[in-house]
């Protein structure tokens, strides 16, 4: 009897998840098929039956974390994306320039463990990672006061300051400088929704 719609999902889910963690962790170059369908619980075989390449599940991988474990994140961290309130950039922030998210190498975001892996990539896995992108940037520019011009600036930048202080400090585990990014980040990223004359008092 052939397996249901749902169970081909779950399974399709599993070797999902599985990639994520690997890529995370080790980069898309140094893993394998058949160490991703090892982590999820498979058979090499039953690869082709969802994915018809590694770039295929990697694009899938980048997708997931908006509405999988960036979900979980986010409710951990208290941000409801569509309350429409500062306070929710705010946590964003804070949430994404955490040490605990820095060290949390399996479940970082995309945005941060894939940056360089994505360059490389092709136009599948770079158009999962720039719809994960607009996300972040959509959540904070809906979050952010303003008019539309000066709320969208000020998302971008926020997005960019976010991910790029994270991947600086990713490629300098341990070290005092990678701390250092992180914090900077942290702190300039959290004057960037006050008026000029607030941000000056700062």
């Amino acid at each position: 009897m052939p397996y249901s719609k749902e169970h081909k999902q779950r399974v399709r889910a599993r070797i999902v998840e599985s990639a994520r963690r690997l890529f995370n962790r080790f980069g898309f170059d140094n893993v394998s098929i058949d160490q991703l369908m090892a982590e999820a619980g498979l058979t090499r075989g039953g690869f082709y039956s969802h994915f018809d390449s590694k770039e295929a599940v990697f694009a899938a991988a980048t997708a997931s974390f908006l509405n999988g474990q960036g979900a979980t994140w986010r409710e951990e961290a208290g941000v409801d994306p569509t309350a429409g309130q500062v306070e929710m950039a705010k946590r964003m922030v804070a949430s994404y320039l955490s040490r605990e998210h820095l060290d949390q190498i399996e479940d970082q975001c995309p945005l941060i463990a894939y940056a360089t892996d994505v360059a490389r990539a092709g136009p599948q896995v770079q158009e999962s990672y720039r719809e994960l992108l607009e996300g972040m940037v959509s959540l904070f520019e809906f979050n952010l006061s303003g008019d539309p011009i000066e709320r969208a600036r000020r998302a971008r930048a926020l997005a960019a300051m976010c991910v790029g202080g994270m991947v600086i400090a990713r490629a300098l585990p341990g070290t005092d400088t990678a701390e250092e990014i992180r914090r900077s980040a942290l702190d300039e990223a959290m004057l960037l929704w006050m008026e000029p004359e607030a941000k000056a008092a700062a």
